[in-house]
Formats: C-alpha cells, structure tokens, sequence
C-alpha cells in the first residue's frame, strides 16, 4: 500500500468519480490513476469502487470505510508538512479559507489585507459555498478553515468559536412606505413580499423563528445566497429586503433606505471553525486574531485541547462578543 495510492482513491471520490478530473487536478495520466486504484484494490481484496465497464459508479461500502480512514492519513502526513515547515520558514505555507459571499464580501476584506501584509509569501485561497458544504470543505480537510453561521454544528469533527454576533437591516428604495417607519413592527414587515436569504444562509433561521413566534407566514417573494443580488431584486420592485447589516454599504447603496431590524429579530453569531487535530501555524493564529481579537492564541490552544464540544462552549461562555 502507498500513500499515492490513498491519495488517487480520496481525490476520485472528491471529483464525484470521475477519472479524467482527477488526472488533470493531480498532473497526471488517467490510466496511471486507474492502474494504482486497482493494485490498491487487488491488494486489499476489495473493491473500492462499483464499475460499469470502464466508469467508477459508486463508492462501495467497504469503499466508504477504506476512504474515511485514508482521509485521516492524508491529514495527518499534512499536518506532518505543516509542522517541517513552521519550523524551516514560519512566514512561508498556504491558507485556504471556505465561507460564504457576506462574509468574503463585507467581513473578511479588511482582514485579508492587513494579513498579506504581513504575509507576503503566504498564499490565501478562499472558497466559497453554502454553509453546509463550507462546514464540510473544513471537516474534510479539503480547507483549513470555515467561517459562517449556520449548519457548523452539524460536524463533531470541527472546533467552533465565536467571532461576532449581527443583526439585519430592512431594505426598501427612497420613498417606499417603510422608508419612514424607524421601528416597524413584525406585522408591519410581514405586510409586504420579503426578498431575504436562502434557507440555510447567513442566520436565516433567525428570521423564520421571529414571524413564527407571532404566528406571521410572510410572503417571501425572492431568495438569494447573495447579499447585492437581494439589493438587486429590491431595486427592481420584487418586494422589501431583509439582510445582514453589515452588507449596506451607504456610498454603493445610496437608492436604498436601511431600517434597522435588531428590535424584530434575535441576533446571530458568526463562528470561525477548523477540523480537530489540525496543526495551527503560528500565521495561522495570528489570522483568526484578526477576524475576531478575542480569540487570542492562548484561548485558541484551549479549545483544542478541550475534550468535547461543551467543553469548548464552555471556554467562551461570559465573553463580550463585538457587533457588527
């Protein structure tokens, strides 16, 4: 057994089967992949993938065991090159960083700027999804860290801290109704088509708990996982939105009117998050000081070395979490 080998099998599970992908993203031949998975099976007395004819069609259950424990491995040889390189250059390495568009777009600029300042030969990648698939991306290893609100604590496997809580703000072009109403009630907002988030993304179900509590179903004319399509859609008349506040930008959205809505709707916590047992570079630290100036080095070497996810709850319990 190689580790290649253990390498060629997670990639291909990671490339929804497909061989030739795997090839390309690996700079290598297809049939040098297929070769090795099939030693590597013939060695194991198993089969890792079903087949039809010459096409992988699904991960086979003693397929599914194989990968979990070869995505350990692969993490952990990582985690190995982390470590050589922290103490041959500790400036030099790569960080990847999987969140949402609000949060890429309104949170995290200014942070990302001042860190490549500091951290010139450190190469940043940013990925974007939902939240679902960003706890998934940091739970598999695939980035380093996950920045969001909700669905993190779907995943055991993450460590999960408390960056900083926020409310949302009502949008509606200059002269709608609302416009002059600087507390609008839920009744009031439940009156008109509501263009707001997807299900699922930046603290939305903050927003459905609040109409059910007064036994309001408002229309929700429109959804979007990003905050500027939102701002796009309430320009064109679909109906009033509902965003995070921090994604107004008074000098991009002069059309619009933001109503404060902290008073409708309890509030969210953003959390920054990484797989348990990931090396933290000393780079590393000092970027998760920057999004959130609480979560000092000392406090983050607690967490992980908490036992269990209350423990770690526990460490922030009494700390004042800035607003954003």
């Amino acid at each position: 057994m190689k580790l290649q080998q253990l390498r060629y099998i997670w990639e291909v599970a990671h490339h929804d089967l497909n061989v030739s992908a795997t090839a390309q993203a690996l700079y290598t031949s297809q049939p040098g992949i297929s070769k090795q998975i099939r030693l590597l099976e013939d060695e194991l007395g198993v089969e890792i993938f079903a087949r039809s004819g010459k096409h992988l069609t699904r991960i086979t259950p003693a397929g599914e065991a194989i990968l979990k424990i070869a995505g350990d491995i692969l993490r952990k040889t990582e985690s190995i090159k982390q470590v050589a390189q922290e103490f041959s250059d500790e400036k030099r390495g790569s960080l990847s960083v999987a969140t949402t568009h609000t949060q890429a777009r309104y949170a995290l600029p200014g942070v990302i700027e001042s860190f490549m300042q500091r951290y010139p030969d450190v190469s940043l990648h940013m990925h974007q999804g939902t939240p679902m698939q960003i706890a998934e991306m940091a739970a598999d290893g695939t980035t380093d860290f996950a920045i969001a609100t909700e669905a993190m604590e779907h995943f055991g496997d993450l460590i999960m801290m408390p960056c900083y809580r926020w409310n949302r703000s009502i949008l509606v072009p200059k002269g709608h109704p609302l416009a002059a109403t600087p507390r609008p009630t839920l009744e009031q907002v439940a009156a008109y088509p509501l263009v707001t988030y997807v299900f699922g993304f930046t603290g939305r179900s903050k927003l459905d708990e609040a109409f059910q509590g007064q036994g309001l179903t408002p229309k929700v004319a429109f959804t979007a996982a990003d905050s500027d399509v939102i701002k796009t859609y309430v320009r064109l008349g679909v109906g009033i939105g509902i965003v995070a506040s921090m994604a107004i930008d008074p000098v991009a959205d002069p059309d619009l009117v933001a109503i404060d809505a902290s008073h409708l709707f309890a509030s969210s916590v953003t959390s920054i998050g990484f797989r348990k047992g990931t090396f933290l570079r000393g780079y590393m630290f000092d970027f998760i000081a920057a999004f959130a100036p609480h979560l000092t080095r000392d406090l983050v070497e607690a967490a992980v070395h908490s036992p269990g996810r209350q423990d770690v709850t526990d460490l922030f319990d009494g700390i004042e979490l800035p607003v954003h």
